[in-house]
């Protein structure tokens, strides 16, 4: 009994000095949240009185990330100081700015409702996929397992 816990953990991989081995991935239900936040602007111009939706939307996920999320901080800050991450960002404002105008050009301003919801769920999608990508290649390039 002895030598079989002796070789399972000479088989194991050693603990990691950062201590970056104890971090699992943000869970998917997580990045919808962030979905809708990315969506928040079509979601406001659709109906005008949702903006106090979105913002409890944006309390839960607050306190989801202080309590329930809390071992996860690390995991969270790592990608919140990865360039890649700011990218994501920016280019997410980006792409919100080139539809409109684009769509601006060629005469199909978004202003109507179904146009909004239409552009929110491109946004959601987008946000969702985007901040998911970024996790798993985060965990990658640490040389973290994932699930």
């Amino acid at each position: 009994m002895n030598a079989t816990l002796t070789r399972r953990q000479a088989a194991a991989e050693p603990a990691r000095q950062d201590g970056l081995d104890a971090i699992k991935p943000l869970p998917i239900w997580f990045f919808a949240f962030e979905g809708v936040l990315g969506a928040a602007y079509d979601i406001c111009h659709a109906w005008h009185s949702a903006w106090m939706v979105v913002a409890g939307i944006a309390a839960v996920n607050a306190v989801l990330g202080l309590t329930v999320l809390r071992r996860r901080i690390k995991l969270v800050k790592a990608m919140l100081k990865n360039g890649r991450t700011r990218v994501i960002a920016f280019g997410l404002i980006a792409l919100r700015i080139g539809l409109h105008v684009v769509l601006g050009a060629a005469g199909a301003d978004v202003t109507g409702t179904a146009a909004h919801l239409a552009l929110a769920g491109v946004m959601a999608a987008a946000t969702v996929a985007l901040l998911w990508f970024d996790q798993r290649v985060t965990f990658r390039a640490l040389g973290l397992a994932t699930r």
